[in-house]
């Protein structure tokens, strides 16, 4: 996913968030309302927001979600541009662009 920082609030790109789709599979659903039931803001068709305090929380769902091995990598890796900073708690699960 592919992420950003306003005002030291992470930010996911709205075309990178979890989809969810009436009817469709268990996992990604459940996956949507874990990061939806942790954001500080989101709305549909806007970037997903992340406040520092929910950061352990994120990390450990994107971890979870990737040791299950039914999403792909790319769906629970957050992806930072190169010349971003990666916090220290965010550091396991991330990778720069």
């Amino acid at each position: 996913m592919k992420v950003y920082f306003k005002d030291n609030i992470l930010c996911v790109k709205n075309d990178d968030v979890p989809p969810y789709k009436k009817g469709g599979s268990i996992v990604r659903n459940t996956y949507f309302w874990a990061l939806k039931s942790i954001s500080c803001f989101a709305k549909k068709g806007c970037d997903w927001e992340f406040d520092e305090v929910v950061w352990v929380a994120l990390s450990r769902i994107l971890v979870s979600f990737t040791n299950s091995g039914y999403l792909k990598f790319s769906e629970t890796i957050l992806e930072f541009d190169p010349d971003s900073q990666i916090p220290d708690v965010l550091r396991s699960v991330s990778t720069r662009l």
